[in-house]
């Protein structure tokens, strides 16, 4: 009788290297995407605490909506941002 596989059997006898390789992230790109989540739960959280003055609720909120937005970049293309601070470049021939 044949028998249906959904996926193909992974080794992750390494542990957690072996994880991030399967889910596609590495070391700094799991530590951007964590930043990038400490920042949208703080955006979100001055979401929720504006004022009932109009004048301040609308400057705590452009500011709380300004910082998600940098929360979903970061968790974007944090990576790309990134790569060149952690990979050394090679210098020019010539």
């Amino acid at each position: 009788m044949p028998t249906n596989t959904l996926a193909a059997p992974v080794d992750l006898s390494t542990g957690f290297t072996d994880f991030f390789k399967t889910i596609g992230l590495t070391g700094g790109g799991l530590v951007t995407k964590g930043i990038a989540a400490v920042i949208a739960v703080i955006a979100v959280r001055m979401l929720l605490q504006l004022s009932n003055d109009p004048k301040g609720a609308l400057r705590k909120g452009s500011m709380a909506v300004g910082t998600l937005f940098v929360a979903v970049i970061l968790a974007l293309y944090g990576d790309t941002l990134f790569s060149t601070v952690t990979n050394p470049s090679t210098p020019p021939k010539g």
